[in-house]
């Protein structure tokens, strides 16, 4: 699990870090992609701590993630901002999925973990809330731009379990 989640707050910091790249700071878009940014940072760094403490390997796919999540981002920033939201949107829809997934997995098992994944979970429910106020839906082409990233993520959940 923590190799997984380590890896996804990992390749969010990498999407958001294209998108700003593109759209730059000025915006109140690029503002909203900053601050989510930075909640994505700090959960990576809890991430990249636990993962240290309890001896888990990261994914050994963590430069593939570097360069397809800074494309991703990227891209969907220079189609335009509601693409970008369109991105945030579809990927915290997954990740909301996967983590309430794994909560439910733990169970009782770990309370730290399930703390932390809980209080994560929330904090990407809000960013996906804010892309959708923000346009996300508007996008062109949303329901085959969702639908591709929607996918994207859940293969890379799948392959970051076990490489």
């Amino acid at each position: 699990m923590l190799r997984v989640d380590q890896a996804g707050e990992y390749g969010a910091t990498r999407i958001y870090a294209g998108q700003l790249a593109v759209m730059g700071q000025r915006s109140a878009d690029a503002r909203a992609i900053a601050r989510m940014a930075d909640q994505e940072a700090r959960h990576r760094a809890v991430f990249d701590r636990m993962t240290a403490e309890r001896g888990v390997r990261p994914t050994a796919l963590q430069p593939l993630w570097n360069v397809a999540g800074f494309a991703l981002g990227a891209a969907t920033a220079l189609i335009g901002p509601k693409a970008a939201m369109a991105c945030t949107a579809a990927i915290e829809t997954e990740i909301d999925r996967h983590y309430r997934e794994q909560i439910e997995q733990i169970g009782d098992g770990d309370p730290e973990l399930s703390a932390t994944i809980e209080e994560f979970r929330a904090e990407e429910v809000e960013h996906r809330d804010a892309a959708i106020a923000a346009g996300a839906e508007q996008a062109p082409a949303y329901p085959l731009l969702s639908g591709a990233i929607r996918l994207g993520c859940r293969i890379a959940i799948g392959l970051s379990r076990h490489i």
